[in-house]
Protein backbone atom coordinates (compact mmCIF):
# COMPACT_ATOMS: atom_id res chain seq x y z
CA UNK A 1 0.00 0.00 0.00
CA UNK A 2 1.65 3.50 -0.80
CA UNK A 3 0.59 5.06 2.58
CA UNK A 4 0.93 8.98 0.92
CA UNK A 5 -2.09 11.14 1.46
CA UNK A 6 -3.59 8.32 3.17
CA UNK A 7 -5.84 9.18 6.10
CA UNK A 8 -4.72 7.46 9.11
CA UNK A 9 -5.98 8.05 13.15
CA UNK A 10 -3.89 6.96 15.31
CA UNK A 11 -5.62 6.44 18.97
CA UNK A 12 -3.05 7.49 22.01
CA UNK A 13 -0.53 8.41 19.21
CA UNK A 14 0.83 11.38 21.56
CA UNK A 15 3.09 9.04 23.73
CA UNK A 16 5.73 6.14 23.61
CA UNK A 17 5.04 3.17 20.81
CA UNK A 18 1.37 5.23 19.45
CA UNK A 19 3.66 8.34 18.88
CA UNK A 20 6.49 6.26 17.11
CA UNK A 21 3.94 4.97 14.67
CA UNK A 22 2.97 9.00 14.31
CA UNK A 23 6.23 10.16 13.39
CA UNK A 24 7.04 7.29 10.71
CA UNK A 25 3.63 7.80 9.51
CA UNK A 26 4.42 11.70 9.00
CA UNK A 27 7.28 10.57 7.11
CA UNK A 28 5.91 8.82 4.40
CA UNK A 29 3.50 11.90 3.65
CA UNK A 30 0.04 10.72 5.39
CA UNK A 31 -2.93 12.36 6.66
CA UNK A 32 -2.70 11.73 10.70
CA UNK A 33 -5.03 12.26 13.25
CA UNK A 34 -4.14 11.99 16.52
CA UNK A 35 -6.86 10.99 19.26
CA UNK A 36 -5.48 11.19 22.77
CA UNK A 37 -7.01 12.49 26.41
CA UNK A 38 -4.38 15.37 27.29
CA UNK A 39 -5.04 18.90 24.93
CA UNK A 40 -1.93 20.14 26.31
CA UNK A 41 0.65 16.82 25.06
CA UNK A 42 -1.39 17.11 21.74
CA UNK A 43 -0.82 20.63 21.09
CA UNK A 44 2.69 19.79 21.39
CA UNK A 45 2.67 17.06 18.76
CA UNK A 46 0.46 18.55 16.17
CA UNK A 47 3.06 21.71 16.60
CA UNK A 48 5.83 19.92 16.25
CA UNK A 49 4.68 17.23 13.59
CA UNK A 50 1.71 19.17 11.61
CA UNK A 51 -0.44 16.41 12.04
CA UNK A 52 -4.52 16.84 13.10
CA UNK A 53 -5.52 16.14 16.79
CA UNK A 54 -8.14 15.49 18.93
CA UNK A 55 -8.60 15.59 22.77
CA UNK A 56 -10.91 12.39 23.52
CA UNK A 57 -11.74 9.81 25.86
CA UNK A 58 -11.17 6.51 23.74
CA UNK A 59 -13.81 4.90 25.89
CA UNK A 60 -16.54 7.31 25.10
CA UNK A 61 -18.74 4.98 22.67
CA UNK A 62 -20.35 8.05 20.87
CA UNK A 63 -16.92 9.70 20.24
CA UNK A 64 -15.54 6.73 18.50
CA UNK A 65 -18.51 6.69 15.72
CA UNK A 66 -18.67 10.97 15.60
CA UNK A 67 -14.65 10.73 14.97
CA UNK A 68 -14.75 8.44 12.32
CA UNK A 69 -17.51 9.61 10.70
CA UNK A 70 -16.16 13.11 10.32
CA UNK A 71 -13.04 11.87 9.32
CA UNK A 72 -13.36 8.41 7.45
CA UNK A 73 -9.68 7.20 7.67
CA UNK A 74 -8.21 4.80 5.57
CA UNK A 75 -6.14 3.58 8.10
CA UNK A 76 -7.44 3.24 11.91
CA UNK A 77 -4.66 2.42 14.66
CA UNK A 78 -6.32 1.36 17.94
CA UNK A 79 -2.90 1.87 20.00
CA UNK A 80 -4.49 3.38 23.33
CA UNK A 81 -4.73 1.95 26.24
CA UNK A 82 -4.30 2.38 30.16
CA UNK A 83 -1.03 1.75 32.12
CA UNK A 84 -1.95 -1.10 34.46
CA UNK A 85 -1.49 -1.27 38.38
CA UNK A 86 1.27 -3.26 39.03
CA UNK A 87 1.12 -6.27 41.88
CA UNK A 88 0.20 -9.74 42.74
CA UNK A 89 -2.96 -11.03 42.26
CA UNK A 90 -3.28 -10.73 46.03
CA UNK A 91 -2.47 -7.40 46.17
CA UNK A 92 -4.77 -5.81 43.22
CA UNK A 93 -7.95 -4.54 44.25
CA UNK A 94 -10.68 -5.52 41.20
CA UNK A 95 -10.50 -1.51 40.07
CA UNK A 96 -6.99 -2.50 39.97
CA UNK A 97 -7.01 -5.86 38.21
CA UNK A 98 -9.84 -4.85 35.85
CA UNK A 99 -7.99 -1.18 34.49
CA UNK A 100 -6.85 -2.86 31.32
CA UNK A 101 -10.25 -4.04 30.39
CA UNK A 102 -12.04 -1.03 31.28
CA UNK A 103 -9.59 0.68 28.88
CA UNK A 104 -8.10 -0.92 26.37
CA UNK A 105 -10.86 -3.91 25.76
CA UNK A 106 -13.65 -1.33 26.40
CA UNK A 107 -12.28 0.94 23.80
CA UNK A 108 -10.90 -1.83 21.25
CA UNK A 109 -14.57 -2.71 21.41
CA UNK A 110 -16.79 0.66 20.67
CA UNK A 111 -13.88 1.30 17.63
CA UNK A 112 -14.07 -1.83 15.86
CA UNK A 113 -17.75 -1.78 16.30
CA UNK A 114 -17.63 2.13 15.27
CA UNK A 115 -15.61 1.18 12.13
CA UNK A 116 -18.30 -2.05 11.15
CA UNK A 117 -21.17 0.10 11.76
CA UNK A 118 -19.74 3.46 10.39
CA UNK A 119 -19.06 1.75 7.94
CA UNK A 120 -15.09 2.78 7.12
CA UNK A 121 -14.61 2.53 3.21
CA UNK A 122 -13.80 -1.16 1.68
CA UNK A 123 -9.96 -1.55 1.58
CA UNK A 124 -9.87 -0.26 4.84
CA UNK A 125 -7.49 -1.46 7.38
CA UNK A 126 -7.75 -1.28 11.35
CA UNK A 127 -5.03 -2.11 13.40
CA UNK A 128 -5.77 -3.22 16.86
CA UNK A 129 -2.67 -3.26 19.70
CA UNK A 130 -2.20 -6.24 21.22
CA UNK A 131 0.64 -7.33 23.59
CA UNK A 132 3.03 -10.56 23.52
CA UNK A 133 1.64 -10.99 27.13
CA UNK A 134 -1.76 -12.09 25.21
CA UNK A 135 0.49 -15.25 24.70
CA UNK A 136 2.91 -15.33 27.77
CA UNK A 137 0.93 -14.20 30.28
CA UNK A 138 1.82 -11.08 32.70
CA UNK A 139 1.01 -12.23 36.79
CA UNK A 140 2.40 -9.08 37.83
CA UNK A 141 -0.31 -6.87 35.56
CA UNK A 142 -3.69 -7.80 36.60
CA UNK A 143 -6.14 -8.51 33.72
CA UNK A 144 -3.46 -6.95 31.37
CA UNK A 145 -2.77 -10.28 29.22
CA UNK A 146 -6.05 -11.60 29.08
CA UNK A 147 -7.42 -7.76 28.04
CA UNK A 148 -4.35 -8.04 25.42
CA UNK A 149 -5.51 -11.13 24.06
CA UNK A 150 -8.99 -10.28 23.70
CA UNK A 151 -8.17 -7.40 21.49
CA UNK A 152 -6.29 -9.90 19.39
CA UNK A 153 -9.40 -12.23 19.11
CA UNK A 154 -11.88 -9.35 18.50
CA UNK A 155 -9.69 -7.97 15.48
CA UNK A 156 -10.09 -11.67 14.06
CA UNK A 157 -14.25 -11.22 15.16
CA UNK A 158 -14.60 -8.02 13.52
CA UNK A 159 -13.05 -9.58 10.12
CA UNK A 160 -15.98 -12.85 9.83
CA UNK A 161 -18.29 -9.40 10.14
CA UNK A 162 -16.54 -7.48 7.66
CA UNK A 163 -16.40 -10.73 5.50
CA UNK A 164 -20.08 -11.58 6.12
CA UNK A 165 -21.32 -7.94 5.64
CA UNK A 166 -19.11 -7.90 2.53
CA UNK A 167 -17.47 -4.70 4.19
CA UNK A 168 -14.38 -5.11 2.51
CA UNK A 169 -12.61 -3.85 6.30
CA UNK A 170 -9.40 -5.84 6.88
CA UNK A 171 -8.32 -6.14 11.27
CA UNK A 172 -4.97 -7.07 11.86
CA UNK A 173 -3.53 -7.48 15.61
CA UNK A 174 0.03 -6.16 16.27
CA UNK A 175 2.21 -7.88 18.66
CA UNK A 176 4.70 -6.14 20.42
CA UNK A 177 6.87 -9.29 21.49
CA UNK A 178 9.01 -7.52 24.66
CA UNK A 179 8.86 -5.36 26.83
CA UNK A 180 9.75 -1.65 25.54
CA UNK A 181 11.02 0.75 27.44
CA UNK A 182 10.83 4.54 27.73
CA UNK A 183 7.10 4.04 27.49
CA UNK A 184 4.26 4.37 30.28
CA UNK A 185 3.68 0.95 29.91
CA UNK A 186 6.83 -1.05 29.39
CA UNK A 187 8.74 1.15 32.22
CA UNK A 188 6.04 0.06 34.62
CA UNK A 189 5.95 -3.35 33.34
CA UNK A 190 10.03 -3.56 32.91
CA UNK A 191 10.45 -1.73 36.79
CA UNK A 192 7.70 -4.11 38.12
CA UNK A 193 9.33 -7.31 37.18
CA UNK A 194 12.64 -5.79 37.53
CA UNK A 195 12.29 -5.15 41.65
CA UNK A 196 10.52 -8.52 41.52
CA UNK A 197 13.63 -10.26 40.55
CA UNK A 198 16.33 -8.41 42.31
CA UNK A 199 17.75 -6.62 39.01
CA UNK A 200 18.15 -3.36 37.73
CA UNK A 201 15.23 -2.33 35.02
CA UNK A 202 18.60 -1.93 32.20
CA UNK A 203 19.12 -5.92 32.77
CA UNK A 204 15.47 -6.90 33.01
CA UNK A 205 15.06 -5.11 30.03
CA UNK A 206 18.16 -6.91 27.83
CA UNK A 207 16.70 -9.92 28.72
CA UNK A 208 14.29 -9.59 25.49
CA UNK A 209 17.69 -9.06 22.94
CA UNK A 210 18.07 -6.22 20.86
CA UNK A 211 15.73 -3.12 22.00
CA UNK A 212 13.05 -2.23 19.97
CA UNK A 213 12.61 2.04 20.32
CA UNK A 214 9.06 3.78 19.62
CA UNK A 215 10.09 4.76 15.92
CA UNK A 216 11.70 1.34 15.59
CA UNK A 217 8.28 0.28 16.58
CA UNK A 218 6.35 2.26 14.09
CA UNK A 219 8.54 1.43 10.98
CA UNK A 220 7.80 -2.18 11.72
CA UNK A 221 4.04 -1.41 11.75
CA UNK A 222 4.32 1.00 8.49
CA UNK A 223 5.99 -2.00 6.96
CA UNK A 224 2.99 -4.10 7.51
CA UNK A 225 0.79 -1.64 5.53
CA UNK A 226 3.38 -1.14 2.45
CA UNK A 227 5.04 -4.41 2.42
CA UNK A 228 2.36 -6.83 0.40
CA UNK A 229 4.65 -9.95 1.63
CA UNK A 230 2.48 -9.40 4.79
CA UNK A 231 -0.94 -8.99 2.53
CA UNK A 232 -2.42 -12.20 4.12
CA UNK A 233 -1.37 -11.91 7.72
CA UNK A 234 -3.94 -11.57 10.62
CA UNK A 235 -1.38 -11.05 13.79
CA UNK A 236 1.45 -10.07 13.37
CA UNK A 237 4.54 -10.78 16.19
CA UNK A 238 7.00 -7.20 16.38
CA UNK A 239 10.28 -7.66 17.89
CA UNK A 240 13.65 -5.46 17.81
CA UNK A 241 16.16 -8.48 16.80
CA UNK A 242 14.08 -10.88 14.73
CA UNK A 243 11.53 -8.13 13.02
CA UNK A 244 8.21 -8.57 11.86
CA UNK A 245 6.58 -12.45 12.30
CA UNK A 246 3.07 -13.40 11.23
CA UNK A 247 1.87 -15.39 13.93
CA UNK A 248 -1.74 -16.01 11.98
CA UNK A 249 -3.34 -15.57 8.66
CA UNK A 250 -6.61 -15.17 7.09
CA UNK A 251 -8.46 -19.05 7.07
Amino acid sequence: MNLKDKKVIVTGGSRGLGLGLVEALVARSTKVTVVARDPQVLKSVEARLGVGVISADVTDEREAHHILSEVKPDILVLNAGAKPPMGRLDQLSWADFSAAWETDVRGGFYWMQAALKTPLTPGSHVLVGSSGAAQNGSPLSGSYAGAKRMLWLMAKYANGVSAQDKLGIRFQAIVPMQIIGNTGVGDAGANAYARASGISREEFLARFGAPMPPREFGEKVVSVLENRAYADGVVFGLKGDTGITILETAA
